[in-house]
């Protein structure tokens, strides 16, 4: 269900309007759980147990942890990632494990690639794997409440997966972020301000800048993309790569705003990501929440960077194809986390060697550098089949420098819609300016620009682009 659909719209306000109505006060958590299975139900309604069943395992696996100790809470522990992951495996990649290692033909292998894919399984599969480790550790400052019986326990459980804001693409909040925040809610303590602004900006960034892009870089496809000059090519990347930030980055903030509206509190996922200098910025900029749950739940127990620098490299690189392969079941989606975890390796090695200081020339290339190279490698998801991957560059390479009025027509799209991306992020470098300043007055113009636009320029609506993770 699209958080730009008439059918979420009704699901949302009838949930609000219930949920604070003072007679269900009792009932939120419930409420929520209801209408969290209802949103994912429509479309896929076969497969909600998948869900209930991820749910169930984690819920009981984490009781456990929390209320058993020694070996016994390592093991109930293990038992919950382990099945989490065999989950995950089974309806995520089952497909690819056919297609790479079983004879094609055999009777396995049909029955394999024919499992679905439930919509959101890589998220909702963390948030099982984050209880569960949440409540092994349970230490740091970071508690999960231990004195609850096994139904209340369950009940949290339930909602934090299931959280329907969050729950088809993130963000992946940590089990002790939203445990701490689970009580009763008041309609008094809604931030509208914030609300308001924040799921405006979502919605432009998806319904104006992602959904009118799709329709300009859907010509990267093959084999439509064979005719078109090289720079045309490129700007259709550039573009590409402005889709999935807007796309990516609107869903966030509904998610966000939407989680604000029911008392619950996100952290930000991406923040100004484009304007990273280095590699490792720009992972600490672009999907915060997986990141963080890559290094916090991967990188750190894999020893990080305290086991010595080959280890340090060695763990970057394996994290990261760890990061492209949960993103999709692909040779492609391993080789863009390949190329992401190469350029972090050899961006500590250069620090380790070599120290550069910064200058404002310096700086300006090194964005240049890496937008160039993050947003090149989109392609391995915009195109999954790596021989069309190899075909497109042979395209950017071999075509003709002539372009037509058509590809004229695709390139002022592209450019056109991307203003508002570029604009952001440059708003964000000049904050500090005195004319940004004095324009932050008129900030309530601007929201109204952008409501303006959601409602006279919307393109056609689709799916998030991470629905499909």
């Amino acid at each position: 269900m699209l958080f730009n659909s008439f059918n979420f719209i009704f699901l949302l306000i009838a949930t609000f309007i219930i949920y604070y109505a003072p007679p269900a006060k009792k009932f939120q958590k419930i409420i929520l759980v209801i209408s969290s299975l209802i949103f994912f139900s429509i479309g896929q309604p076969r497969l909600t147990f998948v869900l209930l069943l991820t749910i169930a395992i984690t819920a009981t696996t984490s009781y456990l942890v929390l209320n058993s100790t020694g070996p016994l809470k390592k093991l109930w522990s293990i038992c919950g990632i382990t099945l989490n992951i065999v989950i995950l495996v089974i309806f995520k990649y089952s497909a690819f494990l056919s297609k790479t290692f079983i004879q094609h033909g055999s009777s396995i292998g049909t029955f394999m690639m024919t499992i679905p894919l439930p919509i959101g399984i890589s998220f909702f599969i963390f948030k099982g794997i984050s209880l569960t480790i949440d409540s092994f550790r349970n230490n740091n400052g970071k508690q999960l409440p231990v004195q609850m019986g096994f139904i209340e326990h369950s009940v949290n459980s339930l909602m934090y997966i299931s959280f329907f804001p969050q729950l088809l693409a993130g963000p992946i909040q940590q089990a002790t972020e939203f445990f701490v925040q689970i009580n009763t809610k008041h309609v008094k303590d809604i931030d509208w301000e914030y609300v308001i602004k924040i799921l405006i900006l979502g919605y432009f960034l998806k319904m104006v800048v992602a959904d009118n892009l799709k329709d300009q870089t859907f010509w990267i496809a093959y084999p439509y993309f064979q005719g078109h000059s090289p720079i045309t090519l490129i700007v259709m990347l550039f573009g590409y790569s402005m889709q999935m930030f807007a796309d990516f980055a609107g869903y966030s903030l509904l998610a966000i705003g939407i989680s604000s509206l029911f008392g619950y509190r996100v952290k930000d996922n991406f923040y100004f990501p484009y304007i990273s200098k280095s590699f490792s910025e720009f992972w600490r900029r672009w999907h915060i929440s997986l990141s963080t749950f890559f290094r916090d739940y991967v990188y750190i127990p894999l020893g990080g960077s305290r086991k010595g620098k080959i280890r340090t490299y060695i763990n970057l690189l394996g994290v990261m194809i760890l990061c492209g392969l949960w993103h999709g079941a692909g040779w492609s989606y391993i080789l863009w986390g390949a190329v992401h975890g190469l350029a972090l390796a050899i961006e500590r090695f250069g620090r380790n060697v070599i120290h550069v200081p910064g200058n404002r020339v310096l700086n300006i290339m090194r964005m240049i550098f890496v937008f160039c190279l993050v947003s090149f490698a989109w392609i391995f998801f915009k195109l999954p089949d790596f021989s069309h991957v190899v075909k497109y560059i042979d395209a950017i390479r071999l075509n003709s420098m002539s372009m037509s009025v058509h590809a004229v027509m695709i390139c002022t799209n592209i450019i056109l819609y991307s203003v508002p991306i570029v604009v952001y992020h440059l708003l964000y470098l000049l904050e500090s300016k005195s004319f940004i300043i004095k324009l932050k007055k008129f900030e309530y113009i601007l929201y109204g620009i952008l409501l303006f636009s959601i409602i006279t320029n919307s393109g056609s609506p689709n799916s998030f682009i991470y629905f499909q993770f």
